[in-house]
């Protein structure tokens, strides 16, 4: 049986090591070294390689037999993947959450995007990396008053911490206004509790983000977690 404390403590590093990897003090590439990791956080080794455990089934960090373990390398393949199947959840959890959500989630949902709106005036201190604060609240909102547990567990658990490695220098206001712009659609067509409507909206600007997501990862930019709207 489990120890409790043990439990808890890889919960804890998972969580840890999860925000190393997506702030990038974990490298793309870097060789993952327990003896490192564990003297760094301070844990033995049991606690860390179940962390370690989670991390390779979120897709965090890969093995292999001739190199180990390593963080993950982003690539215009996986890029496509991870989009591929956004766009079929997100559609969804668009659609589900048009008929469900109450008049105070979408008042909730208003008011990020508006804030959202006051960021790119420059009128609102914001971050406009992918799923920064603005976009946090808006995509996990949905998904959320989708009210399917299973839908929220791929999205905000697993496909959204992927996202955040696909961060890119190669941003504007331009394409942050357009962001906005395909947020309000889909807001217009959850106000109307329209599912067909939201779907439709929530997969073109998943489509549209991809393709902003993809020119800016074969312009060959670092990656930069100040910007990049989703």
């Amino acid at each position: 049986m489990r120890d409790a404390d043990s439990g808890t403590l890889a919960e804890q590093l998972f969580h840890s090591l999860t925000e190393a990897i997506l702030l990038g003090e974990l490298a793309p590439g870097t060789k993952i070294s327990e003896p490192i990791l564990a003297q760094r956080y301070g844990v033995s080794r049991g606690p860390l390689r179940e962390a370690l455990h989670r991390l390779q089934e979120r897709r965090l960090i890969v093995r292999s037999a001739n190199h180990g373990a390593r963080v993950i390398v982003p690539t215009p393949q996986m890029l496509a993947s991870i989009f591929a199947v956004r766009e079929t959840l997100e559609g969804l959890a668009a659609k589900e959450a048009a008929t469900l959500m109450s008049d105070d989630e979408l008042a909730a949902l208003a008011d990020g995007v508006r804030c959202h709106e006051r960021e790119l005036q420059g009128s609102e201190a914001g971050r406009h990396n992918a799923l920064g604060k603005a976009d946090e609240d808006f995509h996990f909102r949905i998904a959320q008053a989708s009210q399917n547990p299973l839908l929220i567990d791929l999205l905000c658990n697993q496909l959204y911490p992927l996202l955040r490695l696909y961060r890119s220098r190669n941003d504007n206001s331009s394409l942050r206004k357009r962001a906005l712009t395909e947020h309000q659609r889909v807001l217009s067509a959850l106000r109307d509790h329209d599912p067909e409507m939201a779907e439709l909206a929530m997969k073109r600007h998943i489509a549209s983000a991809k393709a902003r997501r993809t020119m800016a990862l074969q312009s060959g930019s670092d990656l930069d977690p100040e910007t990049e709207k989703i």
